[in-house]
């Protein structure tokens, strides 16, 4: 109580920086206690004071400290413009209802009565980061009485709050379906769950009972379903909105809540009926599930027009989807047996599927278009006139590097470009030299021209995430904000300094590698890109700097040696960075230059000498790998969620320097790192560190790409495609990163591994069979599902590259047909030998075939295994 009045008298004489205290410190009842009956003039100041103190903060402000700050903009701000101004900023948050209920009592005590309105102004604000609780807290400050906000992120957020309900409050969890029936917001969002686009991925939630083990499956939908049954909401409109949103489409894992949602209202016959044209729009153009899920509830309708059902079975019938083809023949077969007298016209649709890619689905068509009068002649494919490779066009040369920056303008476009989304993979040679450059003649126009650009950088940027040990962020930030600012006169003792000593061995020995890594789970790659932004932000300023060495004449990073031979005579005498030239003598071409060594040692200088040294003896060599299993670690005691996440084990490769190589920087001696440690993207840097050295890059990013198959991760094969750039040989680490990337969990990993394998394929570079052993032992040993496998090797197929699939194949097959347990896929892998080893008339012989094609019985594993016997067999 002493404190609270002392504060109020200090408020009263005119002092704030208590308050400021208190914001960070997160008090904000210390804050309410404080303004209770503070005069208007007063608060008026302490407003003005706040606004002021506030631009230059940088910081982001969690929980504690924007709820505090909150109340301090409500019970001092004049108007709910310039308290949204503040509370609208991307990098504030507050604590959900706890906040609103502080807010609504320094308003009151204040006579405020615009929160409304800066609760408007802050739903216009919501953003793609912004937290479920700071969504709380706005809608807390809502009237109930009005229209509440229907934009697409505030539906999102209210979506996001149901699956996460307010774990603080005490008592039994409140059902999800009790919840809505009590919830305001429900009648004027419920038709905005259809028209957001993505809304059903985060719609298919599950709703925790009692702990994390006892859940609801899809708990959103089913609620709505039993709210309906009940009659507290529309039925028609569930339906019609459902079926509306599987129209217009979407991701399919965003499309899976809404046929969930079409599955427990269980629609009539009679309710399908009168969407048939729409139900025959989904069959013909959906989403698989979504199609398959049409093709159930028509087939049920007895009085469809036949012509209809007609018209659509010939876009069904081409499609690639396999259980969809299969499924409507079956419906086709049906309805001929039921319409005699149109039974040919139906055996014409039926022969649509004789050409379909599938082997075992044109023959299905041809047995039955036969069997109602009509007899197609089954495709089986291109005629081989003799055996035929890939027909991949070989990639070009690396395009030349981008020209330096040399205007400030430039630079601040080029920083906005990379500070502008939360993607950090982004090239950063290009703008780290400019910025040397021009901070060396202009440093006050650089400084002034970046100001605003780092003021707009998205909040992902603002600061080092200590949860991730490769995060540059905040090297990065400090780089460009310190840009243009006076040297100190001691550089050696400022930050820059000592990061820069803490990076480097200056007494190392043969055993020990010049370049320290702060973090053990950070890659010497990486650990050299820390090294050159310490290095960087030591000297940046330094009068008459021409740029840095290291900076590429090519796109992929590499450097042309005759270039850093004319940059070191453009030194003179001055000394070059450590690193930046480390960095400039690993981006030259591998091999000796006898000739271009003797031009460097003329130079008479310690970098020249250093030059010629390193293109003498040919630069950094080829490692050692060597293939490894990781198994998974021991499991913490109480309870351990992670655990439960990783894969039992996984397959890694170690490097080590060939015999008697002095590995200096500690960049060919590296065992796998622990199979939880996640890079989040910076792998996308780490392909121009090494542009000679595949074999290196690859071994440094496969973690990252096993994580995108053995655990589900996304984006962990963004580095694939930039390997096909890279020099030098591939060996193990290449062959398990592609085999890894085509297991991938998510689309657009398995997309860039197919990218990486046709570019290595194309330069004549891939080692199909490597990758095929591997893949198949991965799994064999149930590290990689081969469902996702079929995919991209039937692109690559159909791409140019039938050999490089067939033989990728013909070496994963033998450890797949010799498991116990056929898995599943393995009949679809059977079926993509055959067709490719039928294109190129290739014969492989594949261990375990004959075995399988000889066995009784019509699986489809014999099946597909008799097929491709035939075709390895055939003279």
């Amino acid at each position: 109580m002493k404190t609270t009045v002392r504060r109020r008298w200090e408020l009263a004489a005119g002092g704030t920086s208590d308050l400021f205290d208190l914001i960070d410190a997160g008090s904000a009842d210390l804050i309410v206690d404080a303004l209770a009956g503070l005069p208007e003039d007063r608060r008026r100041a302490v407003g003005a004071a706040l606004t002021e103190w506030f631009k230059g903060q940088r910081s982001f402000w969690g929980a504690g400290k924007g709820t505090a700050l909150a109340v301090l903009a409500v019970g001092c701000l004049p108007s709910a413009a310039q308290a949204g101004a503040i509370l609208a900023r991307r990098s504030v948050a507050a604590d959900g209802e706890r906040a609103a209920r502080l807010v609504r009592a320094v308003a009151a005590d204040r006579g405020v009565t615009w929160l409304p309105d800066l609760a408007r102004r802050m739903v216009d604000k919501l953003h793609r980061d912004t937290w479920v609780e700071h969504w709380r807290f706005v809608a807390a400050l809502l009237p109930p009485d009005a229209e509440p906000p229907s934009g697409d992120r505030f539906v999102e957020l209210w979506v996001q709050s149901l699956s996460s309900p307010d774990r603080r409050l005490r008592g039994a969890p409140v059902p999800l379906v009790d919840r809505l029936r009590a919830d305001p917001l429900l009648p004027a969002l419920l038709p905005r769950l259809f028209e957001v686009d993505g809304l059903g991925a985060p719609m298919m939630f599950d709703e925790i009972v009692t702990d994390w083990r006892d859940r609801r499956p899809h708990a959103l939908p089913t609620a709505l379903a039993q709210l309906a049954a009940e009659g507290l909401v529309d039925r028609t409109t569930l339906l019609d909105g459902a079926v509306g949103r599987l129209l217009r489409g979407d991701r399919p894992v965003a499309l899976r809540a809404f046929t969930i949602l079409l599955g427990q209202l269980r629609p009539t016959t009679d309710e399908v009926a009168a969407h048939r044209a729409d139900y025959l729009r989904l069959l013909a153009d959906a989403p698989a599930t979504v199609a398959t899920m049409a093709q159930k509830a028509l087939r049920e309708v007895s009085d469809l027009e036949l012509e209809a059902v007609l018209d659509t079975s010939r876009e069904v019938l081409a499609r690639p989807d396999k259980a969809l083809v299969r499924g409507q023949l079956t419906w086709l077969d049906r309805l001929a047996r039921g319409h005699r007298d149109r039974a040919a016209e139906i055996a014409e649709v039926i022969a649509v599927a004789a050409e379909h890619p599938a082997v075992d689905l044109r023959e299905r068509a041809t047995a039955l278009a036969t069997r109602h009068g009509l007899a197609p002649s089954a495709g089986a494919g291109p005629a081989v006139t003799g055996p035929r490779g890939d027909d991949l066009p070989p990639p070009g040369p690396s395009a030349p590097a981008p020209a330096p920056i040399t205007d400030v303008d430039e630079l601040a476009e080029e920083v906005a470009a990379l500070l502008g989304t939360e993607q950090h993979g982004g090239p950063l040679d290009r703008i780290l030299d400019g910025l040397v450059r021009l901070t060396a003649t202009d440093g006050t126009r650089v400084r002034a021209a970046l100001a605003p650009v780092l003021a707009r950088r998205h909040w992902s940027w603002a600061s080092e995430h200590s949860w991730d040990p490769c995060c540059l962020c905040g090297l990065v930030g400090d780089v460009l904000e310190h840009a243009g600012e006076p040297r100190p006169a001691a550089p050696q003792r400022s930050r820059w300094g000592a990061l820069l000593a803490a990076v480097r061995r200056t007494d190392r020995s043969p055993a020990l590698p010049e370049l320290v890594a702060t973090d053990p789970r950070v890659p010497a790659p990486h650990a050299l890109l820390r090294a050159r932004f310490a290095e960087i932000g030591h000297h940046l300023g330094e009068p008459g700097h021409p740029g840095l060495l290291a900076t590429p004449t090519l796109a992929n990073g590499a450097l042309d040696p005759l270039t850093l031979l004319e940059r070191l005579t453009a030194l003179g005498d001055r000394e070059p960075w450590h690193w930046d030239l480390t960095q400039a003598l690993l981006r030259l071409p591998t091999g000796a230059d006898e000739a271009l060594a003797g031009k460097a040692g003329a130079l008479r200088t310690p970098a020249g000498d250093q030059l010629a040294g390193w293109l003498r003896s040919g630069g950094l060599p080829a490692p050692v790998i060597r293939v490894t299993t990781l198994a998974r670690r021991a499991r913490k005691s109480g309870y351990d969620w992670e655990y439960d996440q990783l894969p039992a084990r996984r397959v890694a490769v170690e490097l080590r320097p060939p015999h008697g190589y002095d590995d200096r920087y500690g960049l060919l001696t590296s065992d796998p790192p622990p199979v939880e440690t996640e890079y989040h993207g910076w792998t996308r840097l780490w392909p121009s560190v090494l542009p000679h050295h595949l074999g290196v890059v690859a071994a440094y990013v496969l973690p990252e790409v096993a994580a995108a198959a053995d655990m589900d991760r996304r984006d962990g094969a963004v580095a694939l495609p930039s390997l096909v750039e890279c020099g030098g040989p591939g060996g193990a680490a290449v062959d398990l990163a592609l085999a890894y990337g085509l297991g991938a969990r998510h689309g657009t990993d398995r997309i860039a591994t197919l990218d990486a394998l046709l570019g290595l394929a194309g330069a004549g570079r891939l080692d199909a069979t490597g990758v095929g052993g591997h893949l198949g032992a991965l799994v064999a040993a149930q590290v990689v599902k081969p469902t996702r496998v079929v995919e991209p090797l039937r692109d690559a197929a159909a791409a140019g590259a039938p050999l490089s699939v067939w033989r990728l194949l013909a070496a994963a097959l033998p450890p797949l047909l010799a498991a116990p347990t056929p898995p599943r896929g393995l009949p679809d892998l059977l079926t993509l030998a055959a067709e490719t080893a039928a294109s190129t008339g290739v014969r492989i012989e594949v261990a375990g075939l004959a075995e399988i094609a000889g066995r009784g019985g019509t699986s489809r594993m014999v099946t597909e295994a008799r097929r491709l016997h035939r075709v390895v067999t055939a003279a």
